[in-house]
Protein backbone atom coordinates (compact mmCIF):
# COMPACT_ATOMS: atom_id res chain seq x y z
CA UNK A 1 0.00 0.00 0.00
CA UNK A 2 1.17 3.37 -0.73
CA UNK A 3 1.85 5.68 1.95
CA UNK A 4 0.63 9.52 1.34
CA UNK A 5 2.25 12.10 3.74
CA UNK A 6 0.21 14.94 4.60
CA UNK A 7 -0.51 18.28 7.08
CA UNK A 8 -4.58 18.52 7.60
CA UNK A 9 -3.87 22.08 6.19
CA UNK A 10 -1.93 21.62 2.79
CA UNK A 11 -3.88 22.71 -0.31
CA UNK A 12 -1.54 20.67 -2.10
CA UNK A 13 -2.45 17.86 -0.17
CA UNK A 14 -6.05 18.21 -0.21
CA UNK A 15 -5.78 18.54 -4.49
CA UNK A 16 -4.54 14.72 -4.00
CA UNK A 17 -6.51 13.48 -1.62
CA UNK A 18 -9.16 14.53 -3.93
CA UNK A 19 -7.96 13.06 -6.67
CA UNK A 20 -7.19 9.57 -4.99
CA UNK A 21 -11.01 9.68 -3.86
CA UNK A 22 -11.89 10.71 -7.48
CA UNK A 23 -9.98 7.67 -9.50
CA UNK A 24 -11.24 5.05 -6.45
CA UNK A 25 -8.19 5.02 -4.67
CA UNK A 26 -8.95 5.06 -1.25
CA UNK A 27 -7.82 1.16 -0.49
CA UNK A 28 -4.52 1.89 -2.16
CA UNK A 29 -3.66 4.70 -0.05
CA UNK A 30 -2.85 4.96 3.70
CA UNK A 31 -2.69 8.46 4.81
CA UNK A 32 0.04 9.47 7.11
CA UNK A 33 -0.02 13.04 8.88
CA UNK A 34 3.35 14.51 9.29
CA UNK A 35 4.66 17.28 11.07
CA UNK A 36 7.08 20.03 8.59
CA UNK A 37 8.53 21.75 11.45
CA UNK A 38 9.54 18.79 14.06
CA UNK A 39 13.52 17.60 12.84
CA UNK A 40 12.30 14.12 14.00
CA UNK A 41 9.36 13.90 11.46
CA UNK A 42 10.36 11.28 9.32
CA UNK A 43 9.45 13.62 6.47
CA UNK A 44 12.58 15.04 6.47
CA UNK A 45 14.44 11.74 5.40
CA UNK A 46 11.63 10.69 3.45
CA UNK A 47 11.48 13.81 1.09
CA UNK A 48 14.34 15.78 1.28
CA UNK A 49 12.50 18.82 0.78
CA UNK A 50 11.09 18.17 4.28
CA UNK A 51 7.61 19.41 2.41
CA UNK A 52 4.36 17.72 1.81
CA UNK A 53 2.71 15.99 0.16
CA UNK A 54 4.86 13.13 -0.35
CA UNK A 55 3.86 9.84 -1.66
CA UNK A 56 5.98 6.94 -0.87
CA UNK A 57 5.09 3.89 -2.96
CA UNK A 58 5.50 0.27 -2.45
CA UNK A 59 8.94 -0.15 -4.86
CA UNK A 60 10.76 2.30 -2.05
CA UNK A 61 10.42 5.16 -4.87
CA UNK A 62 9.20 8.49 -3.20
CA UNK A 63 7.25 11.10 -5.06
CA UNK A 64 6.94 14.96 -4.31
CA UNK A 65 5.69 17.80 -5.26
CA UNK A 66 1.37 17.55 -5.67
CA UNK A 67 1.75 18.52 -9.63
CA UNK A 68 3.91 15.06 -9.80
CA UNK A 69 1.96 13.10 -7.56
CA UNK A 70 -1.15 14.30 -9.67
CA UNK A 71 0.41 13.16 -12.42
CA UNK A 72 1.73 9.85 -11.49
CA UNK A 73 -1.86 9.01 -10.14
CA UNK A 74 -2.81 10.49 -13.75
CA UNK A 75 -1.14 7.42 -15.15
CA UNK A 76 -2.67 5.06 -12.59
CA UNK A 77 -6.23 5.81 -13.55
CA UNK A 78 -5.35 5.43 -17.37
CA UNK A 79 -3.49 8.33 -18.84
CA UNK A 80 -6.39 11.35 -18.84
CA UNK A 81 -8.27 10.24 -15.84
CA UNK A 82 -7.44 14.15 -14.32
CA UNK A 83 -5.51 15.00 -17.38
CA UNK A 84 -6.48 15.31 -20.75
CA UNK A 85 -4.44 14.07 -23.74
CA UNK A 86 -4.45 16.67 -26.91
CA UNK A 87 -5.31 20.02 -26.86
CA UNK A 88 -7.04 20.32 -23.98
CA UNK A 89 -4.21 19.06 -21.92
CA UNK A 90 -2.63 22.56 -22.04
CA UNK A 91 -5.88 24.29 -21.16
CA UNK A 92 -5.98 22.05 -17.52
CA UNK A 93 -2.04 22.18 -16.68
CA UNK A 94 -2.81 26.50 -16.59
CA UNK A 95 -5.86 26.29 -15.15
CA UNK A 96 -3.74 24.26 -12.08
CA UNK A 97 -1.11 26.81 -12.72
CA UNK A 98 -3.38 29.46 -11.87
CA UNK A 99 -5.19 27.74 -8.87
CA UNK A 100 -1.61 27.03 -7.84
CA UNK A 101 0.15 30.35 -8.23
CA UNK A 102 -2.56 31.49 -6.19
CA UNK A 103 -2.46 29.60 -3.34
CA UNK A 104 1.57 29.97 -3.18
CA UNK A 105 0.77 34.00 -3.27
CA UNK A 106 -1.81 33.24 0.00
CA UNK A 107 0.75 31.03 1.52
CA UNK A 108 3.96 33.53 1.50
CA UNK A 109 1.57 35.99 3.04
CA UNK A 110 0.53 33.66 5.73
CA UNK A 111 4.34 33.11 5.97
CA UNK A 112 5.51 36.55 5.63
CA UNK A 113 3.15 36.93 9.56
CA UNK A 114 3.96 33.85 10.72
CA UNK A 115 7.82 33.52 10.41
CA UNK A 116 8.27 37.24 11.10
CA UNK A 117 8.10 39.34 13.89
CA UNK A 118 5.28 42.19 13.40
CA UNK A 119 8.08 45.24 13.16
CA UNK A 120 9.87 43.36 10.60
CA UNK A 121 6.54 42.84 8.25
CA UNK A 122 7.03 43.83 4.71
CA UNK A 123 3.79 45.80 3.65
CA UNK A 124 5.05 45.88 0.35
CA UNK A 125 6.01 42.21 -0.27
CA UNK A 126 2.49 41.52 1.36
CA UNK A 127 0.98 43.79 -1.47
CA UNK A 128 2.55 42.34 -4.07
CA UNK A 129 1.06 38.81 -3.07
CA UNK A 130 -1.88 39.92 -2.32
CA UNK A 131 -2.25 41.63 -5.87
CA UNK A 132 -1.11 38.21 -7.41
CA UNK A 133 -4.38 36.67 -5.60
CA UNK A 134 -6.41 39.22 -6.65
CA UNK A 135 -6.15 38.82 -10.24
CA UNK A 136 -6.06 35.09 -10.22
CA UNK A 137 -9.64 35.45 -8.84
CA UNK A 138 -10.77 37.48 -11.10
CA UNK A 139 -9.92 35.39 -14.06
CA UNK A 140 -11.33 32.41 -12.12
CA UNK A 141 -14.66 34.17 -11.33
CA UNK A 142 -14.50 34.99 -15.38
CA UNK A 143 -14.12 31.55 -16.58
CA UNK A 144 -16.13 28.14 -15.03
CA UNK A 145 -14.99 25.47 -13.68
CA UNK A 146 -15.00 23.51 -17.10
CA UNK A 147 -15.55 20.18 -16.08
CA UNK A 148 -18.34 17.24 -17.26
CA UNK A 149 -18.21 13.54 -15.42
CA UNK A 150 -14.66 13.58 -13.57
CA UNK A 151 -13.24 16.91 -12.07
CA UNK A 152 -9.43 17.63 -13.75
CA UNK A 153 -6.71 18.72 -12.04
CA UNK A 154 -7.15 22.54 -12.61
CA UNK A 155 -10.65 22.16 -10.93
CA UNK A 156 -9.52 20.29 -8.60
CA UNK A 157 -6.73 22.99 -7.50
CA UNK A 158 -9.15 25.69 -7.96
CA UNK A 159 -11.52 24.46 -4.98
CA UNK A 160 -8.39 23.52 -2.96
CA UNK A 161 -7.11 27.70 -3.54
CA UNK A 162 -10.06 28.57 -2.81
CA UNK A 163 -10.99 26.32 0.60
CA UNK A 164 -7.27 27.69 1.46
CA UNK A 165 -8.59 31.83 1.44
CA UNK A 166 -11.85 30.65 3.05
CA UNK A 167 -9.35 28.92 5.91
CA UNK A 168 -6.42 31.94 6.17
CA UNK A 169 -8.20 34.41 4.96
CA UNK A 170 -11.98 34.50 6.18
CA UNK A 171 -13.41 34.17 2.78
CA UNK A 172 -13.31 37.83 1.41
CA UNK A 173 -13.13 36.61 -1.93
CA UNK A 174 -16.95 35.46 -1.45
CA UNK A 175 -17.86 39.13 -1.10
CA UNK A 176 -17.43 40.15 -4.57
CA UNK A 177 -17.31 36.78 -6.65
CA UNK A 178 -21.14 35.39 -6.95
CA UNK A 179 -19.95 33.14 -9.83
CA UNK A 180 -17.22 31.76 -8.58
CA UNK A 181 -18.60 30.95 -5.09
CA UNK A 182 -21.60 29.22 -7.00
CA UNK A 183 -19.06 27.48 -9.03
CA UNK A 184 -17.01 26.25 -5.31
CA UNK A 185 -20.64 25.38 -4.36
CA UNK A 186 -21.58 23.19 -7.36
CA UNK A 187 -17.85 21.91 -7.06
CA UNK A 188 -18.45 20.62 -3.55
CA UNK A 189 -21.99 19.05 -3.85
CA UNK A 190 -20.46 16.91 -7.05
CA UNK A 191 -17.27 15.96 -5.67
CA UNK A 192 -17.72 14.57 -2.10
CA UNK A 193 -13.98 14.12 -1.43
CA UNK A 194 -14.11 18.13 -1.01
CA UNK A 195 -15.92 17.73 2.18
CA UNK A 196 -14.46 14.49 2.87
CA UNK A 197 -10.85 16.43 3.03
CA UNK A 198 -11.92 19.75 4.86
CA UNK A 199 -9.35 21.29 6.13
CA UNK A 200 -8.31 19.84 9.55
CA UNK A 201 -10.07 17.06 8.33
Amino acid sequence: MMTFRISATSPYARKVRIAVSVLGLEDQVKVSLADTYDPADQIRTENPLGKVPTLLLDDGRTIYDSLVILEFLNDLGGGEALIPRGSARIDVLVAHALASGMTDAALLRVYEKRWRPAEMYSEKWLAHHAGKMERALDAMEAAPFDWSDRPHIGAIAKACGLGFLDLRFGGEWRKTRPKLVARLDDFSRRVPAFEATAFGG
